[in-house]
């Protein structure tokens, strides 16, 4: 059997910090250009689903290539990802109505599905936890520089280009990297016959993608679509239940996501998604209606929780060895809750300082724990499992933040209901808009104290994610290198 070529490390890792890239900034940099898109295609009611869309389908794919990733190896899922974002990425430049953008939003959320869960897999095939820490510094940045170079590139293209390039500017990005992959990514995956689940694969998709429809629009006038995609969600998923106990190769493994180490630090990533959202979500708005300050001074004040998050991850990465994965992974979690109770202390007269601190506090948690729960499940699972156990902490993370998304938002308007002041949704918007005023004043009071709720909720999360923490076993590190690539 001739030797496989050998596998050169820092250029498949660039191409995995291109394939990231992609992803990461896709949803800054559409969110910039969304006024120009809505104003050219119309189909203004269809805003929020250009973004929901996307998120849908990359929720739901993420599994499904994970699992396909142990059965056909890294290589051809992740050439098969990026494939079907680039085509979606050419097809959203191209669309002529919002109906046919959220349609192509689709497909690219397919593709960007098997691109971030198998790039980390891969990391954690070619590199031990021991050498990770250079390299989840490199991934870091990826993730602090998309959120910078997000809004400017677009605010740029929009300026000096049509928006169409807002998408096409993946498609040079993602040949390079299918390019790296393709030429210095070798694997030596065993061609076993083993069966495809599936019809496991298409409930699961059904039943997540019902799921996320359904907390898309809870909350929203269209009840009855929202009551009809959690049934649809519940039948689904009672299905694809009785599908895996019977499949000899299920897409999920119950015996693998349900191990203590793997369950409770995939529920405490899940927790500790749902409280970022929060953050990321109300305080801005914090910032802007209640202590009256601008959009700039509100983008910077959550700019630091981008920057406390690679800070976290990187320094994590660098200690494991130190310290060891449980008291890293307890350390970013207690951060959360610690991040969340300096919220609390806010009031009209604060200073926006101690917003960026709260925010800066949960972002460095965040990169702990996030750090420290993906090299663990890495760490417990052999080669033909890690691509499933990689998919399924990628999973908890953007379910948690569609969860979290939906929970905040119906705090916040139970909030506003129990002021009784009579307060619309026009009116918040015109007090964002306008940055204040003498006449606004008891609707910024209002805001204040929904807002207030708001914050103890996400409190509560992140105080319950340090529970599920503390249900972390100790996992060694230095498993054995079994991994087949070169």
């Amino acid at each position: 059997m001739p030797a496989l070529p050998t596998t050169r490390r820092p250029l498949v890792i660039a191409a995995v910090m291109a394939s990231m890239f992609m992803v990461a900034i896709e949803a800054t940099i559409v969110s910039t250009a969304m006024p120009q898109i809505v104003g050219d295609l119309g189909g203004l009611a269809l805003y929020s689903w250009v973004f929901s869309s996307f998120l849908l389908t990359q929720t739901a794919a993420t599994v499904v290539f994970g699992k396909l990733s142990d059965v056909y190896g890294r290589k051809p899922v992740m050439l098969a990802g990026i494939a079907v974002f680039l085509v979606g990425s050419l097809l959203c430049g191209f669309a002529r109505s919002m109906p046919a953008m959220i349609a192509f939003r689709l497909l690219q959320g397919v593709g960007a599905g098997a691109i971030q869960p198998i790039a980390l897999t891969i990391v954690g095939d070619l590199y031990s936890a021991q050498e990770r820490g250079r390299i989840q510094g490199f991934l870091a940045s990826v993730w602090a520089t998309s959120a910078v170079l997000g809004p400017l590139a677009g605010g740029f293209i929009i300026e000096h280009a049509s928006w169409a390039w807002i998408f096409w500017l993946n498609i040079p990005v993602g040949l390079l990297a299918a390019t790296g992959f393709a030429t210095f990514l070798h694997e030596g995956v065993t061609r076993a016959e083993r069966r495809i689940d599936a019809a496991g694969a298409a409930l699961f998709t059904v039943a997540i993608g019902a799921l996320m429809v359904a907390l898309t629009e809870a909350g929203s006038s269209d009840s009855w679509g929202a009551m009809t995609a959690a049934c649809v969600a519940l039948v689904g998923a009672t299905l694809f239940v009785l599908q895996e106990r019977l499949a000899p190769e299920p897409v999920i493994a119950f015996s693998v996501w349900s191990r203590r180490p793997i369950a409770a630090s995939n529920g405490c990533s899940l927790l500790a998604g749902m409280a970022l959202i929060g953050l990321t979500t109300f305080l801005p708005m914090y910032v802007q209606g209640v202590l009256g300050q601008t959009p700039l001074v509100a983008g910077l004040a959550l700019t630091v929780m981008v920057l406390g998050w690679p800070i976290g991850a990187t320094l994590a990465a660098r200690t494991l060895t130190r310290f060891g994965l449980r008291p890293i992974l307890l350390t970013g979690s207690l951060l959360l809750p610690l991040g969340a109770s300096v919220l609390l202390t806010l009031g009209p007269g604060s200073a926006p300082v101690t917003a960026g601190l709260a925010s800066l506090v949960m972002g460095f948690g965040m990169g702990l724990l996030s750090t420290a729960a993906l090299v663990l499940i890495q760490e417990i699972v052999p080669w033909s499992q890690r691509g499933s156990a990689t998919a399924s902490n990628v999973f908890s993370r953007n379910l948690g933040s569609t969860l979290g998304a939906t929970l905040f938002g119906a705090v916040l308007n139970h909030g506003l209901a129990r002021a009784g002041t009579g307060v619309h949704a026009d009116q918040l918007q015109h007090l964002l808009a306008s940055g204040g005023g003498a006449g606004l004043t008891e609707i910024r009071a209002t805001l204040q104290q929904a807002l207030h709720l708001t914050f103890w909720a996400m409190f509560g999360i992140a105080a319950a994610a340090v529970l599920l923490a503390l249900l972390v076993p100790h996992v060694p590190l230095g498993r054995a290198r079994e991994t087949p690539a070169e």
